[in-house]
């Protein structure tokens, strides 16, 4: 099979001086791109990188993740990219788990690994991205490159199962585990999304979203890049930044997380904005609630709300819901991609029939190999080759796919089953509400019972009183929240799925 990496040598003789990277005003052609991935992969072998070895990236988006990804994949060695919003214990531990040789990181973090350094022997190279003198004991990036002026470095054969990164849950657990995505995994991914969208040379895709995450790395961003096209980063997300992008870069698609939709539907003035270019939309993390849907849909005139569900072990994208169904099966994600399948079943294993909710489980080329150095994780999740997802939700007579709820998060209330996004679908039409989630609250006769987690807009506020009646009026009396909390920001994950594990850890004081 074919290393991934090996594509940048394909369009380099189909098309060189087409602009494939784009951050403010550095611009990378297709020859650009080629050139310094050569002279980095150089470097890396130089300092001892082979097959194999890990190499972490602890950055911001910028043209260099995208240069190492395809240099570290060129000589066979796996890149690890890390979430730079975690703590220095979590990146110890990280590191340390996937026994990273290596590490590239720019000026912000050198002081935080520096100290990491001292407990992690089995680093034994730093590399530090950005202009200006290195840190001692580090090896500047560019000096790497101007080591090795003009090499040319033959792309290391790969096989399918080959560990083409490590990407680490964002920790919803205890510790978070290193999800192990393949070459086969990633050709599947990259396949599948340019025949689902129809990705061409032509296509711009905007990532506004980290590249540490699927969603800003694979959704579509590399299926883009494999199919000719070009990427456009933004350095961390801006609301504001991601209008200005689109009409500056006549951008065709991007991917936001649900914290970052809500963010540019409110930019004011964001009416003046050209977005006509844009003709896909990729959301997911949790289910779009059907009014901001419809809000997406007057932001982007002649684009379509792609809402999905995809999963790091899965590399992001199962499925998508399409343009011809976008209002006929509004707040559905879609059917699978090619070659994916989805079952639904019940508690047992067992196949549950159309219509009925169960487990989520998924099967083919785009699903893991399982989770680095664990075992008894792997197995648990992967049975007779079905991965089970955690997710509860159901599939209709059409084969579209429902998300009802987390399996963790269903609340149980008096016998009774409450699909938390039913709940906070009806608060999200009050006109008050930016954003909401909802837990269990713990009760003595019922079991649990629903509890609120509020945003108000701003300037805008009611009371909880009103609240429950508004739901009152849209739901079973069983459904109401029984407590509603006024929050200033929902937790979520880098993802953007909101950590309801924090919420039902919030002391429950009086309420006023």
């Amino acid at each position: 099979m074919h290393n991934f990496a090996s594509i940048l040598d394909y369009h380099l003789a189909q098309r060189p001086d087409a602009v494939a990277v784009v951050q403010d005003d550095r611009r990378l052609t297709v020859r650009d791109l080629h050139t310094r991935v050569n002279e980095l992969a150089a470097g890396l072998s130089e300092l001892g990188v082979r097959r194999g070895d890990i190499v972490g990236l602890l950055l911001y988006n910028r043209p260099e993740f995208i240069e190492l990804l395809y240099a570290v994949n060129r000589i066979g060695a796996v890149l690890l990219p890390l979430n730079y919003r975690l703590s220095e214990d979590e990146w110890q531990f990280i590191l340390d788990h996937a026994q990273a040789k290596v590490i590239v990181t720019e000026p912000e973090f050198v002081p935080a690994v520096d100290q990491l350094g001292r407990v992690l022997d089995r680093l034994e190279h730093r590399i530090q991205v950005g202009d200006g003198t290195s840190a001692e004991g580090w090896t500047g990036y560019d000096d790497l490159l101007s080591r090795h002026v003009g090499a040319a470095v033959e792309t290391v054969d790969v096989e399918a199962g080959d560990l083409q990164r490590l990407m680490y849950t964002s920790g919803t657990t205890s510790r978070p585990k290193g999800v192990c995505i393949t070459y086969g995994n990633v050709q599947a991914k990259n396949l599948a999304h340019i025949v689902h969208f129809g990705l061409t040379a032509q296509d711009t895709t905007l990532v506004c979203g980290p590249l540490y995450h699927v969603g800003g790395l694979d959704m579509p961003a590399l299926g883009v890049l494999y199919a000719g096209g070009k990427v456009v980063l933004q350095r961390k997300f801006d609301a504001e930044g991601v209008l200005k992008a689109i009409q500056a870069q006549r951008v065709t698609n991007l991917w936001l997380a649900p914290a970052m939709v809500n963010a540019v539907l409110e930019v004011p003035g964001r009416e003046a904005y050209d977005t006509t270019s844009v003709r896909f939309v990729l959301g997911g993390g949790e289910k779009t609630p059907e009014p901001v849907l419809r809000r997406i849909g007057s932001a982007f005139p002649n684009a379509w709300f792609a809402d999905a569900y995809g999963l790091t072990e899965t590399v992001s994208g199962d499925t998508f819901l399409d343009r011809a169904h976008s209002l006929s099966k509004l707040g559905s994600v879609g059917r699978p991609v090619p070659h994916t399948r989805i079952r639904i079943v019940d508690d047992h294993g067992r196949q549950a029939p159309t219509g009925e909710l169960g487990e989520i489980t998924l099967r083919g080329p785009k699903v893991f190999a399982g989770y680095w150095r664990d075992e008894r994780a792997t197995a648990a999740a992967v049975k007779d080759g079905w991965f089970h997802t955690g997710d509860i939700g159901h599939v209709d007579e059409e084969g579209f796919l429902y998300i009802d709820d987390r399996k963790k998060d269903m609340i149980v209330s008096g016998g009774e089953n409450i699909a938390t996004p039913e709940v906070e679908r009806v608060l999200y039409d009050h006109p008050a509400i930016l954003e909401a989630a909802v837990v269990g609250l713990p009760h003595p006769r019922w079991g649990e019972v629903p509890r609120a987690f509020v945003v108000f807009r701003p300037g805008m506020r009611t009371g909880s009183e009103e609240l429950r009646r508004f739901c009152q009026e849209r739901l079973a009396k069983f459904k109401v929240p029984a407590r509603i909390d006024v929050v200033d920001a929902l937790p979520r994950t880098p993802s953007g799925k909101v950590l309801k594990r924090t919420l039902r850890d919030l002391p429950t004081e009086p309420q006023a």
